[in-house]
């Protein structure tokens, strides 16, 4: 990876070249992530721990200031913007593949570097498609349950499961949450590792990207879904089990992206 202190000229598009991912090769990454993972467990847990806080005090926020509108939208999606705060993961695993040791101090000092990088302009688009996803639910609310009111949350389960409007609203946000979902996957499950490991601009990471999904859709979407269900219910339990699993998940994710994009020798 070329650091701020060595610029590197942009990387051209064609400098990569997508191999077929089998199914066999997700086991294998996240074998290596758990290899990764069990190395220094407690650096790579310190990641989770941020991630876990960081919702915990989101939703306290949504409860204090009565936004329970927004607990299922952002319950949901919350998980979504997990990959732009696993760069450190991403480096520890990079840094493992190359044999180079490192502190605490270096694997923070090249987190926050990147936003000095186009992997910071990636952060961004996620944060966006997000806030995308929680407006579009509100304006499921307004469609579907225009006269009803969150005054709690228990009240926001009642009317979700027992009025038809609120199966109408859980059947039409699922089919949009799904699409929401799935694009995000496709534009960052390669993209954020490639951004951190190479100097490359954040559209032609996206396109190698969504390229990997569709070349290889039937094994990179189940995956995807694999994170989505694995993620959310870490989250239940008052995200403690993301503590774990956003860094297992990390390093696996960084490894499949090294089985899934090669890079061309230079002629």
């Amino acid at each position: 990876m070329i650091t701020p202190q060595e610029p590197a000229p942009v990387q051209p598009f064609d400098t990569f070249r997508l191999r077929p991912v089998e199914f066999a090769d997700v086991r294998l990454a996240l074998k290596r992530g758990l290899h990764d993972f069990s190395r220094r467990s407690m650096l790579s847990m310190f990641f989770g721990l941020i991630m876990a806080l960081f919702g915990i005090v989101f939703m306290a926020g949504l409860l204090l200031y009565d936004q329970i509108w927004m607990i299922v939208p952002a319950g949901v999606g919350f998980p979504l913007v997990a990959p732009f705060l696993a760069a450190g993961l991403y480096e520890m695993s990079r840094r493992y593949q190359l044999g180079e040791a490192f502190s605490w101090g270096d694997i923070l000092g090249v987190v926050f570097k990147q936003q000095r990088r186009e992997f910071g302009w990636m952060a961004f688009v996620m944060l966006f498609v997000f806030w995308v996803w929680i407006y579009q639910v509100r304006l499921l609310l307004a469609v579907f349950l225009q006269w009803n009111s969150f005054s709690n949350l228990e009240g926001m389960v009642t009317i979700l499961t027992t009025t038809s409007n609120g199966a109408l609203f859980l059947g039409v946000g699922s089919v949009v949450g799904a699409f929401v979902a799935t694009a995000l996957f496709s534009i960052s499950v390669i993209s954020m590792p490639l951004l951190l490991d190479e100097e490359i601009d954040f559209v032609s990471a996206m396109i190698l990207s969504v390229k990997t999904v569709t070349s290889n859709p039937r094994v990179m979407l189940g995956w995807g879904a694999a994170i989505g269900i694995v993620t959310f219910i870490a989250s239940l339990p008052v995200f403690t089990g993301i503590v774990v699993v956003l860094p297992v998940l990390g390093h696996t994710t960084w490894h499949l992206y090294k089985l899934a994009l090669v890079k061309k020798p230079i002629s």
